[in-house]
């Protein structure tokens, strides 16, 4: 009987795009779970791309990742470090290695560095949609674009 010799490099199991993916989610549902959730209205107000990173989050939660994607790339290039973190671990997850390696040189010339840029959740759970809209502008246009099936129950009420 022959034996099949041992592989030289073993996948960490760590680094598996699901791991990669669960990854960029959990540090999403930090994001939304810190403060950080209050720049939402600032984000409503001027674009602020903290803001923008925070909706991303919330938009990657709800498998949105196209629209997170172009949230992110926004935050990025308005300098915020976290955000090119969450592109460069998006891309790396997915299989688009140069675009994971453009963003994470990205992130490093920002400095990005996770006890400086990421946010201490200060929410026990991630149920933190609960009472954040109250009412939301219902009608035939906005029908179009949102899809209430994948939202959080009590994100959005009529």
């Amino acid at each position: 009987m022959r034996r099949r010799p041992t592989p030289i490099l073993v996948q960490d199991p760590a680094t598996t795009p699901t791991a990669v993916v669960e990854h960029v989610r959990r540090l999403c549902e930090t994001v939304l779970r810190s403060n950080d959730i209050d720049s939402l209205a600032d984000f409503a107000a001027d674009y602020d791309p903290r803001g923008a990173r925070t909706f991303a989050c919330l938009l990657y939660t709800l498998d949105r990742w196209e629209s997170a994607l172009y949230w992110w790339r926004f935050a990025a290039g308005a300098d915020d470090p976290l955000a090119a973190h969450l592109l460069a671990a998006h891309h790396a997850a997915v299989g688009i290695s140069p675009d994971a390696r453009l963003w994470r040189a990205i992130a490093r010339m920002l400095g990005f560095t996770r006890d400086r840029h990421l946010p201490q959740p200060v929410r026990p759970s991630t149920e933190l949609a609960e009472g954040f809209a109250r009412a939301m502008p219902w009608g035939p246009a906005l029908n179009t674009f949102v899809k209430t099936d994948h939202l959080p129950r009590d994100l959005a009420t009529r």
